[in-house]
């Protein structure tokens, strides 16, 4: 996130959100947003279905699945026709400007309300409203990012802000919320292929050198594998072992029946968790794992804040998983002799610029959010005051992309996916507590689509894709449009990423979990008795 999340509350006059479920995905969050609005914030929430803050909205854009960039590209259309933008941000803190012009030129509000769905009246009052209010502030998540232009959808995003100057001052910003606890922690540590810590590019010769010389080994120039291209290398023979922590790709990856087959393939697994997931039974070793309350260490949250974790209990399994970490690190040749985290965070630190100026003695007095590059920098609340980090903003305009697959006669509903409050990713065969507050899945559909199938709520149906098929039961919902269902992808006995599509955006390897194509198949009575 650009700016911080107590600017919600006490900062912005108008909040944008557009592919996000926050007060599910990211109750916190969510919350905070309803006092804002209550307060008298104003609120967009473009979403396809129904969420629950479409009740605290002046305005639900309810598009169509996949169109994204038509909507934004609309909007931009319409501030420039207007001449609402920004025009001296442009000028003084952007470039690329003319080439963003002539792309959304093409975009007129009937040509985007025919592809989204949304009226053009809304789109006119929305783009005005964003355009003219002084602290605006845009919020997305998975619903932006998981489809086969999720890179482009978030490049759209920072054009309608850098459009309309809404960068680099409070209350203002592009927003993204993390889909899980230290996303943004891990990727800050370098656990992506393409970079080291602090989003060091390891194609950069120079700071491959600083990396080696710390480290005393030749790095490799070459950037990895994303984790799609693994299950795709190991499918080929090329990826012949893989060594999981905390991870349950069978039941959260796309299109799961090609991930169950690829594990098959390998020669070896090693799997590190706390409970026997449907990853950890193909395993060939399982190691045990320490719980977030078993370890010490730092999380950092979506606003960049790097906060100190201290451990309620010793570790069940006698070591934390860095321990465990260092010694399977020593027995193949590189010893890791770390006596406390804090150890390897200042080996991190003493590498990073970005957070050189982080320690755990600064830590234990408050948290402290990146850019931190000094022992007395306070830390940076939001980003881009004054410039950008590569200087001038880089206007990306983009076209539409259809979504790579889209429903048929024979697979005629569009299948979306997403989070429930209940629960959380993997934790549902393992809490009771949990299980007992949502136990089965129930896939939302629309009224006049259960009519026609002669569907109730609670009636089991089969739901099948071109990779695989599910049994789940159903909920009749106003919450969807017509010819779409909606479903979480919580419960092992409703795997739904066996349905899923495994066509990954380009730039990150992010598959489409909120657009592909299934058919319904009405169950035999006695499998409703």
């Amino acid at each position: 996130m650009t700016n911080p999340i107590n600017e919600i509350t006490e900062e912005a006059e108008l909040l944008f959100l557009i592919g996000t479920n926050a007060t599910e995905a990211h109750p916190v969050i969510g919350y905070k947003m309803r006092q804002a609005a209550r307060r008298g914030a104003k609120m967009i929430v473009c979403d396809p279905r129904r969420i629950d803050l479409v009740d605290e909205a002046d305005y639900w854009l309810q598009i169509k699945p996949g169109t994204d960039i038509p909507l934004l590209n609309g909007l931009m259309h319409i501030i420039i026709k207007e001449g609402l933008e920004d025009k001296e941000f442009i000028a003084e803190r952007t470039e690329n400007y003319e080439a963003l012009k002539e792309t959304v030129e093409r975009y007129t509000p009937e040509y985007v309300s025919e592809l989204t769905g949304v009226p053009v009246e809304d789109l006119y009052a929305v783009a005005r409203l964003y355009a003219t209010t002084d602290k605006a502030m845009i919020f997305y998540t998975l619903g932006i990012t998981e489809h086969i232009c999720g890179t482009r959808n978030v490049m759209s995003i920072a054009n309608l802000a850098m459009l309309t100057g809404h960068l680099g001052r409070p209350g203002t910003g592009v927003c993204p919320m993390r889909g899980q606890n230290n996303v943004q922690g891990a990727c800050d540590m370098g656990a992506l292929p393409n970079v080291y810590p602090g989003y060091q590019a390891v194609t950069n010769d120079e700071i491959r050198e600083k990396f080696e010389k710390a480290w005393g080994v030749s790095l490799s120039p070459k950037v990895g594998l994303k984790i799609p291209e693994m299950f795709d290398a190991a499918h080929e023979g090329k990826v012949k072992a893989m060594y999981i922590l905390g991870e349950n790709p069978v039941l959260t990856d796309p299109n799961a029946n090609h991930v169950r087959a690829a594990l098959e393939k390998l020669e070896f697994l090693v799997v590190q968790e706390l409970f026997l997931t449907e990853t950890a039974e193909y395993a060939d070793v399982i190691l045990p794992a320490a719980s977030f309350a078993e370890c010490d260490g730092t999380f950092t949250n979506t606003e960049r804040r790097v906060q100190r974790v201290r451990k309620a209990i010793e570790p069940i399994p006698g070591q934390a998983n860095w321990q465990t970490i260092c010694q399977m690190a020593t027995r193949v040749g590189f010893p890791m002799h770390y006596e406390h985290p804090s150890e390897i965070w200042d080996e991190m630190a003493s590498l990073t610029p970005s957070m050189a100026g982080i320690n755990y003695n600064r830590l234990e007095k408050g948290s402290l959010q990146w850019p931190c590059t000094t022992d007395d920098h306070p830390g940076t609340p939001y980003l881009h005051k004054g410039k950008f980090t590569r200087g001038l903003g880089l206007f990306q305009p983009a076209d539409h992309v259809p979504p790579a697959e889209m429903p048929d006669r024979e697979y005629p509903f569009l299948l979306s996916t997403g989070r429930i409050l209940y629960h959380y990713n993997v934790t549902t065969p393992y809490s009771s507590g949990i299980a007992e507050l949502w136990d089965k899945e129930m896939a939302e559909i629309h009224p006049e689509d259960a009519e026609r199938l002669g569907l109730e709520t609670g009636q089991q149906v089969k739901i099948v894709s071109r990779r695989g098929e599910v049994i789940s039961a159903v909920k009749v919902t106003e919450r969807v449009q017509p010819g779409m269902i909606w479903m979480s992808f919580h419960h092992s006995a409703t795997p739904t990423n066996a349905l899923t599509s495994d066509a990954l955006d380009p730039t990150t390897g992010t598959g489409e979990y909120k657009v592909c194509a299934v058919r319904i198949e009405k169950l035999p009575e006695a499998a409703n008795a």
